[in-house]
């Protein structure tokens, strides 16, 4: 089986492909125009082969698409992070290029199903907890949410019109040991583990869930292998809420830090004060409980210890 995985060079594309890697049924092509991506995420397998391309550029990505005429193709390239895509929206609309022309690539290609990843944000300021697939609405206006709201309605057109299959992933706080330092576990622990202040927006009152990177993998891995929710969306992520606050009064008691927790003025946008996720469907991929919070942070702290 050949998977195409863009923007490989990010935490949760490469964990992906680290995964996948491990069964060695699929030879895996990860491309990235390493604008966030990291040559350190990039598995060092036989089986896997990086392509350093912009999806955004059709010129770029079509002869690794009529190179290898993939199986599967998991797109997960986009312009990610809350002060990034606020400070860049130009570049965070540019994005809507990529997926046309991915989608355009794959129904022409005879990819079997494309897989996208959305995001929480398409839910704006909640409505309700928990966030449904179906029954909450999509109400962000921000640029990076408007964007991957579009990315949906391209996939079900696509599907429509050429009869190419999708899954749509709508990502929730995702966090794990190749999680690039601007994100706020990893953000959290490296100020932790030098002692430092740890920096809260606001109150530290707004919650989020975090689910650790294998819990996301699994899933998404399961809902390929078992050809679930075809045509579909499904929220990945964990359903456990829990301040911000919490969150850093958690990172220093396990790292055992003398940190102290100091409060910087709320961002003025793009900072939900609520997120939890409905994960009846995840769960049904799942097959198993999700990774504690704490055993999650431990096993990045005992990673870092390893390298």
């Amino acid at each position: 089986m050949k998977v195409l995985i863009t923007g490989g060079a990010g935490f949760v594309p490469s964990s992906l492909a680290d995964r996948l890697l491990e069964s060695g049924k699929y030879e895996i092509v990860l491309v990235d125009n390493m604008l966030t991506g990291r040559a350190s995420n990039i598995p060092k397998h036989p089986g896997c082969r990086f392509i350093k391309c912009d999806v955004n550029n059709y010129n770029d990505i079509a002869p690794v698409f009529l190179a290898f005429r993939f199986d599967y193709v998991f797109h997960y390239a986009a312009v990610v992070g809350v002060k990034r895509t606020l400070d860049n929206p130009v570049m965070v609309l540019n994005d809507l290029q990529g997926m046309k022309n991915v989608l355009d690539l794959c129904k022409n290609t005879g990819v079997k199903r494309v897989f996208f990843s959305s995001s929480s944000e398409v839910y704006g300021e909640p409505v309700h907890l928990p966030q449904h697939e179906h029954t909450t609405p999509l109400n962000s206006r921000l640029p990076y949410a408007v964007v991957k709201n579009a990315g949906e309605s391209f996939c079900r057109s696509y599907q429509q019109e050429f009869g190419l299959d999708f899954t749509i992933f709508r990502f929730f706080n995702t966090y794990g040991p190749k999680q690039s330092p601007d994100f706020v576990v990893s953000k959290f622990i490296d100020a932790a583990l030098a002692n430092k202040d740890i920096t809260v927006y606001g109150d530290g009152s707004q919650t989020r869930t975090f689910c650790y990177i294998n819990d996301n993998v699994d899933a998404c891995i399961n809902a390929m292998e078992n050809d679930l929710f075809v045509n579909d969306v499904v929220n990945i992520g964990n359903d456990k809420a829990i301040t911000v606050l919490e969150l850093a009064k958690t990172i220093i008691k396990v790292t055992g830090s003398a940190s102290k927790i100091v409060h910087l003025p709320p961002l003025p946008d793009g900072d939900m004060t609520r997120r939890q996720p409905d994960i009846a469907n995840m769960m049904s991929l799942l097959k198993r409980e999700l990774t504690p919070l704490e055993e999650g942070l431990s096993r990045i702290l005992k990673e870092r210890k390893n390298k």
